[in-house]
């Protein structure tokens, strides 16, 4: 008897109602279903005046939720994908993503194909794609502040109406370098088509193993992308006197402040992605974000009326 998991964004009304229907349908075929909302899996915001506010990676996986389960059904947008891989990536737990949403760049179908694709799940006919994901920590002298697992990517930035910041960073065993910029960003091969990509950092395959490093708005020419191993741990110390903010995935985080440092690195879990056909990232790119469509020729003359 197949294990399943249903994992919804609970704000969104198809989502819930999909989530109902596809309940009910699975446990009438004599599945076991363990069913959650994606709400566990946000981050939320500390306070500044509370800023040891955080909740250990390994205490977000919803109850029922565990290794036996064989395969994860997430409906949402790219937030709830998010939000559902910091809850089950401790669990090894493979994850068919079906977009109720907009852009759904790291979605993998739709909710009309769903019926068919169901069966598909059931017989075990997909390969399952792994994608790296970042521990993320803040660290007060040796008291741990806050921490969570990051698919796309984390972002210190300054706060608004403050100056242009500065950012001792060491990456692996090599010398601190200075960058002066309004933040930077430390992204996965898999969060170089977000923020990173908006920032002008490269667009990265999925199965490269390395991570970048983005300044955002650097106040120097020569502070550009710089792409490293991602066996390499990134610490990042502020080097200004101002409170500035952490975001992670673009959904929650804490505000660092100048005796903070925040430590980065490639996590022992990895999410793990249901594929219905083999993996075809540039398809994606064109599909989502109009890479490499080809160019319409301008004509050889133009006759004046």
């Amino acid at each position: 008897m197949p294990k399943v998991g249903i994992i919804y964004n609970d704000i969104k009304p198809v989502a819930c109602r999909i989530a109902d229907e596809l309940h009910h349908k699975l446990v009438t075929s004599g599945c076991e279903v363990h069913i959650t909302s994606s709400f566990g899996g946000i981050l939320g915001y500390s306070q500044s005046e509370r800023p040891v506010c955080h909740t250990r990676i390994e205490q977000v996986v919803p109850p029922g939720f565990d290794s036996s389960i064989d395969f994860g059904i997430v409906l949402g947008g790219d937030g709830t994908v998010l939000a559902a891989c910091r809850q089950l990536a401790v669990c090894g737990i493979p994850l068919l993503t079906v977009n109720t949403g907009h852009m759904g760049f790291l979605t993998e179908t739709y909710v009309n194909q769903l019926p068919q694709v169901l069966e598909r799940l059931l017989a075990g006919e997909y390969e399952v794609e792994e994608r790296s994901m970042l521990t993320v920590r803040v660290w007060r002298e040796e008291t741990l502040l806050w921490e969570a697992l990051c698919l796309n990517e984390m972002v210190i930035h300054r706060e608004p109406l403050t100056s242009m910041c500065h950012f001792e960073i060491v990456i692996g065993q090599h010398a601190a370098v200075d960058i002066a910029a309004d933040g930077v960003i430390v992204s996965t091969p898999t969060g170089s088509t977000a923020y990173s990509l908006s920032a002008g950092g490269p667009v990265v395959t999925p199965g490269v193993p390395v991570l970048q490093l983005v300044p955002i708005c650097p106040h120097s020419l020569a502070s550009r992308a710089l792409v490293f191993s991602d066996t390499e741990p990134v610490t990042i110390f502020p080097a200004t006197p101002n409170q500035m903010v952490m975001v992670v995935d673009g959904n929650g985080g804490c505000y660092i402040l100048p005796e903070d440092c925040v430590s980065i690195e490639k996590s022992l879990y990895t999410a793990r992605f249901i594929r219905l056909q083999p993996p075809e990232f540039f398809r994606i790119l064109r599909e989502k974000l109009g890479w490499g469509l080809p160019h319409i020729a301008k004509p050889t003359s133009v006759e004046l009326p």
